[in-house]
């Protein structure tokens, strides 16, 4: 791995942070009592809280697993990746093709201090971390051409990433920025939360991290779609996430009994 910052940013344990709080319900230990503390809340109001969050993690790697085999994608960046938990992307596309180049972005330090020691590349591909805000898709870009090709197709890959974005950081708009720094034949792969299947329940998670400080925005179908504008979405479209070629998965534990409130879709930029 190639390193564009050093881990000298001060990490802020009081108060909670998307990706410790998602590393805390995948199972990962580097995450803080404040992160554990929504982590437990969220699950007093939703049980199932734990397995949302693998189901998304799954998400990602079928995806990123369809990429690899079967569009032949070979460069990658990863907006918001969080904390390393394997398999990461850059091990499932590298598995199929050890080529491939992959830049992770995220604006948390304990993720960069993490991505030090965890993110290790093939030989023969790259493996690189920016750290860097999503509402700084400029700076993301410079960044991430130190390891990119951007003559080449690239996946962009922002997995629920998008919802903690309020309405007023213009999230379409930054999307759009990052899409649009993309060649032709490269994909835009995202995930978000809505409230269309479980309305109650993400109301109350909404509150949950309202409350710690986070912003948590669900989206409706529609909203959704306009972040694919001028974009083809790849079948089966803009779908709850279990339902994304679910036949690319590997060793899930699925839990036919869980509202998996986000939705998921990958589009190739024409």
């Amino acid at each position: 791995m190639t390193g564009s910052e050093p881990a000298a940013a001060r990490i802020d344990t009081t108060r909670p942070h998307p990706a410790r709080v998602y590393d805390w319900f995948l199972g990962g230990k580097d995450n803080y009592p404040v992160d554990e503390e929504l982590g437990r809340h969220i699950m007093g109001l939703d049980g199932t809280a734990k397995h949302v969050a693998r189901t998304n993690r799954w998400f990602m790697q079928r995806v990123t697993r369809w990429l690899a085999r079967e569009a032949g994608v070979r460069q990658y960046l990863d907006v918001g990746t969080g904390i390393p938990t394997e398999p990461n992307l850059h091990q499932v596309a590298q598995g199929v093709a050890p080529e491939s180049r992959v830049v992770y972005a995220d604006n948390d330090p304990i993720v960069l201090t993490h991505a030090e020691a965890l993110l290790r590349s093939t030989p023969e591909g790259v493996t690189d971390y920016v750290q860097a805000d999503v509402r700084d898709p400029d700076r993301i870009l410079e960044q991430a051409r130190r390891s990119l090709d951007f003559t080449r197709p690239v996946a962009l890959s922002l997995v629920a990433l998008t919802h903690f974005l309020g309405d007023e950081d213009r999230p379409h708009e930054l999307v759009a920025r990052l899409v649009d720094a993309l060649p032709s034949g490269s994909y835009l792969v995202l995930s978000q939360l809505t409230a269309d299947f479980d309305p109650v329940a993400v109301e109350q998670g909404v509150a949950m991290y309202a409350a710690g400080g986070v912003t948590l925005a669900p989206r409706t179908r529609e909203e959704i779609v306009r972040f694919f504008d001028g974009l083809e979405p790849v079948e089966p479209g803009i779908v709850p996430l279990t339902d994304w070629h679910p036949e690319l998965g590997v060793d899930e534990s699925a839990d036919e009994n869980a509202v998996i409130s986000l939705y998921g879709a990958v589009a190739l930029k024409p």
